[in-house]
């Protein structure tokens, strides 16, 4: 990985999850065992993924039906309070592995596997917001979807 962003402790497992917890609890909400596990099931999962899929993966681990609903709205909860991020071209889900860092994601997405990878480039993002300020908008938060076909993809079609 080159190029101008930074890299900030990108948390995996367990310590993404402890991460999650602590960043939701220090927004006011509390960390319920529901939320644990659909944070665990979007966590676990390698490319965004939609309230539908999380829902199936929460059923699965508690052993009962779970509402795509219920789901959608703690999904909610955690983009509001920065545990996960929304792709909006796919209306999908990905976990945050630097919860509670409030950094404007640029996602590329890879058209051919649909992996999403997030870049922080805050010259981008930063530019963004400036251009949104001065048409007068406040609340800002850019997001930024870049579609393509990834490196490995690309690799995979050369061969």
């Amino acid at each position: 990985m080159s190029g101008h962003h930074h890299h900030h402790d990108e948390h995996h497992g367990e310590d993404l999850a402890g991460a999650a917890q602590s960043a939701l609890q220090a927004a006011g909400e509390q960390w319920t065992e529901m939320r644990a596990d659909v944070f665990a099931a979007l966590a676990q999962r390698d490319k965004p993924a939609s309230a539908y899929d999380v829902a199936e993966d929460v059923s699965k681990l508690r052993g009962k039906r779970v509402a795509a609903n219920s789901v959608y709205r703690i999904l909610d909860l955690f983009v509001r309070t920065n545990l996960a991020r929304r792709v909006e071209s796919a209306n999908a889900y990905v976990a945050n592995s630097h919860p509670g860092c409030r950094h404007d994601c640029i996602f590329l997405i890879c058209d051919s596997c649909g992996r999403a990878v997030h870049n922080d480039d805050d010259r981008l993002t930063d530019a963004l917001v400036e251009a949104a300020k001065s048409a007068g908008f406040a609340d800002i938060r850019p997001v930024v979807e870049v579609r393509g076909i990834c490196a490995d993809c690309k690799e995979g079609e050369n061969q």
